[in-house]
């Protein structure tokens, strides 16, 4: 299951989707994304610098998260006497200090958050490849840290890509966030194991997490189309359907959440 999601641009109409395909090949995410100009925030995965390569109106920006976590693995594998003083305490210290000054910037116009990045985060983020080129070599080969290390050296230059526009975040945790009730739920539905309901599904949660995004109740959401969509089955004009889109001014009040 792939997972799309608009970014910060599009704050008052966010986007969830969801696309199921049989494979995790690059035709796939190649075909969704050859109308998308623009830059994409991603995992490491290889596919999508492969498609970069064949472009030149997209960007791939790396995942701080990914690189976080590959180093917080490693401390929970390192005896607990032994932690403080680890190479993986070190590089979790050294980038939970960007996210700190990052966390800075929120309310920041992008243009703003560009010129403090400069500031604030870009020596921040210097710093931290300078010590990874530097302690790499003397790191146990394959241990975790070492697989860490390697991939924050791998990825470099698209974990900084986020520095050179103020309208991309440091990681993907939106979009990771969006897929995590499908994980956590697919043990509920393993009965369902045909293409056509994998389509569904990805149907299904494109609409819910949408909703979810929106600050609506996805229930009480699902309950207004079923109830609306019907009257208009015989309809050749279909322009009833923006009264239901996620941000529609005219959805009833029961399909909010409360505002906090």
């Amino acid at each position: 299951m792939w997972v799309y999601r608009t970014g910060k641009m599009y704050k008052d109409k966010p986007i969830v989707i969801y696309d199921y395909q049989r494979t995790r090949k690059s035709d796939h995410p190649r075909e969704f994304l050859k109308d998308f100009k623009g830059i994409c925030v991603t995992d490491g995965y290889q596919v999508y610098h492969t498609i970069e390569k064949e472009r030149d109106d997209l960007k791939i920006a790396g995942c701080w998260a990914h690189a976080r976590r590959r180093f917080d693995e490693a401390l929970k594998a390192t005896p607990k006497d032994k932690q403080k003083s680890s190479t993986a305490n070190k590089a979790l210290k050294m980038i939970q200090a960007i996210y700190r000054e990052e966390k800075k910037l929120n309310d920041l116009s992008p243009d703003e958050r560009y010129e403090h990045r400069q500031l604030t985060v870009k020596p921040l983020v210097e710093a931290y490849f300078a010590w990874v080129h530097r302690v790499e070599p003397n790191v146990l080969a394959n241990s975790k840290t070492h697989k860490g290390l390697q991939y924050s050296i791998n990825q470099e230059q698209y974990l900084k890509v986020f520095l050179e526009d103020g309208e991309v975040p440091m990681d993907n945790n939106a979009a990771e966030q969006s897929i995590r009730g499908f994980c956590i739920g697919k043990k509920n539905w393993v009965m369902i194991d045909t293409v056509s309901g994998a389509k569904a599904s990805a149907i299904a949660y494109s609409i819910a997490e949408t909703a979810k995004a929106n600050n609506l109740k996805p229930y009480e959401y699902f309950k207004y189309l079923l109830a609306v969509i019907p009257e208009h089955l015989d309809d050749t004009d279909r322009s009833f359907m923006d009264k239901l889109l996620p941000w529609s001014d005219e959805l009833p009040k029961e399909c909010r959440k409360p505002v906090k």
